[in-house]
């Protein structure tokens, strides 16, 4: 039986004047998984954000929410869906009690308002502090808070731990995931600091500038994919590309290359391209080690 698909995107093509972002991107986020969109700075995660919500039109394709498309979906369905876009933007001359009041206006016989305080007391502010009073973080967590009274059945989040210290993106990292697996809440997120993706997401787009370099659950991702090294000759130089091979370089007689190959594969094709492989090392990788191996560290 096939997964219902919460979000889908089929074919998208966005340029920013004559700047192309990216071609034919295609993917879809299943029902009740976390699904985290990485990328480098201008990559177009924030892009894909606003293509999304409806707010920017492709140049091409489509994108689909819970069957609809998203520039002409009907009020009702939006109702389903939690947004927190980049900037946390919030009514900073009210309070936290008031500011929970008045968005529990617009959502009559749906608010949470336990999901919100629960949240607002594991950050330890008083109901009657002030939004301007309170730190970037904190802000952003009175805008989480608030989505999550919402109760969206899709949490679209943009950059969500922006302001937080480590401490506090640990406890919100955990408290989200516990909150989306026991609601069966779908989620599509964004954030910088691949660390707590790796901590709370199900699966994985990474995007380099131009498209989609892989989609799939983490797990299977940091499975697979491994750094490999080896010593090489002084002033050995590497080939720019090789069959299977991300990023290779040399660096202080060390020869590195990423693949999903395994390692009987991966040397046959480093001696296939003249590389003069001696005890070839294979390593597992974290997140974010992947995310580098994969686009590169500039």
């Amino acid at each position: 039986m096939d997964e219902e698909k919460i979000i889908e995107c089929r074919n998208l093509t966005h340029y920013y004047g004559k700047r192309l972002i990216y071609e034919n991107l295609s993917f879809s986020v299943p029902k009740g998984r976390i699904l985290g969109l990485l990328g480098k700075n201008g990559a177009g995660k924030t892009t894909t954000i606003n293509i999304l919500s409806g707010y920017l039109q492709p140049k091409a394709g489509q994108c689909f929410m819970f069957g609809h498309d998203t520039l002409s979906m009907p009020h009702e369905m939006r109702r389903r869906i939690g947004l927190l876009i980049e900037g946390h933007v919030q009514y900073q001359f009210m309070t936290i009690k008031e500011i929970e009041k008045f968005y529990a206006s617009f959502y009559p016989g749906q608010w949470k308002r336990d999901a919100y305080y629960e949240l607002m007391n594991m950050l330890k502010v008083a109901p009657g502090q002030k939004i301007s009073r309170m730190s970037c973080g904190q802000r952003s967590q009175v805008a989480l808070g608030l989505i999550l009274a919402q109760d969206p059945e899709l949490l679209i989040l943009d950059d969500f731990s922006l302001g937080l210290d480590p401490g506090y993106r640990r406890l919100f990292v955990e408290y989200l995931r516990d909150y989306a697996k026991s609601e069966n809440k779908t989620v599509f997120l964004t954030s910088h600091i691949i660390q707590d993706m790796e901590r709370l997401i199900d699966d994985c787009i990474i995007m380099d500038y131009g498209g989609i370099l892989t989609q799939q659950p983490v797990d299977q991702l940091l499975n697979t994919f491994h750094r490999y090294t080896c010593r090489v000759p002084d002033g050995y130089s590497c080939p720019s590309s090789i069959n299977g091979m991300y990023r290779p370089n040399v660096l202080r007689q060390t020869f590195e290359v990423h693949s999903f190959l395994k390692p009987d594969e991966v040397e046959n094709e480093l001696r296939s391209a003249g590389v003069p492989v001696n005890n070839l090392i294979c390593e597992n990788l974290n997140l974010e080690d992947a995310f580098i191996g994969l686009t590169g560290k500039y």
